[in-house]
């Protein structure tokens, strides 16, 4: 079951992704640059076991915020990507505000009390790791997809070709820097170092996985900025 459940997330993640440009242009993807960061913040709570190993949830959302940006500097500029990156800064420095206050007020119903301390008393950790590793892995990401731009550029003549490149050679790399700093960051006393390292190995290699998959995603949010002029 956790095996298919992850499966549908990718295709539902990377097609939310797609569907949202296809409707609301460029800020179609701002709007899911900030669910992404609001939801994984959350999923990363859940230690699963799947394909045989130990990893949290929130990977594939993580995941697709790097496709945002490498589609944002593909279809727009640098400087636009980086505003995607703020974007996704503000709203989990708003989550972790708005989610801290919940546990001040005074519930009717303690079992919700309860519930809600158990998930979010870890998030002030969470996400404050969190945000510190998106800013640095995503801000590589977008520098190293331009100097493979430049790269590819010089070898190929064309700057359209080889953008399967330019997407896995910068998402790979930054990913990589991520899952290391957030796991160490986020659960180094939370769960043994064989555990970390465990979904440090697990979390990269779903990296690579979605990495490959959200490829497809690039090169038809690429089509559609060309064929439908989604300047909004």
């Amino acid at each position: 079951m956790n095996e298919l459940l992850l499966a549908l997330s990718v295709l539902m993640t990377y097609g939310s992704v797609v569907f949202a440009y296809f409707y609301f242009g460029k800020k179609g993807l701002f709007g899911c640059m900030v669910f992404a960061n609001i939801v994984a913040n959350i999923e990363v709570l859940i230690l699963i076991r799947a394909f045989g190993i130990d990893q949290t949830l929130g990977n594939v959302l993580f995941a697709s915020t790097f496709l945002i940006t490498d589609a944002l500097s593909e279809t727009y500029d640098k400087k636009i990507a980086q505003e995607a990156v703020k974007m996704g800064i503000f709203s989990s420095v708003l989550f972790l505000f708005f989610s801290q206050l919940w546990l001040f007020y005074q519930m009717q119903d303690l079992n919700t009390a309860t519930h809600f301390a158990q998930i979010f008393s870890q998030t002030p950790r969470i996400i404050l790791v969190s945000l510190s590793v998106f800013a640095i892995a995503s801000y590589i990401d977008v520098w190293l997809y331009h100097r493979w731009w430049d790269w590819t550029k010089r070898i190929g003549g064309d700057p359209q070709k080889w953008l399967w490149i330019r997407n896995n050679g910068s998402t790979l790399l930054s990913q990589l820097v991520n899952i290391v700093l957030f796991s160490f960051g986020a659960f180094y006393g939370v769960y043994p170092l064989e555990v970390i390292w465990e979904i440090v190995v697990s979390g990269y290699l779903i990296f690579i996985f979605t990495s490959l998959l959200d490829t497809p995603a690039l090169y038809l949010l690429v089509y559609l900025s060309k064929r439908k002029k989604l300047i909004l």
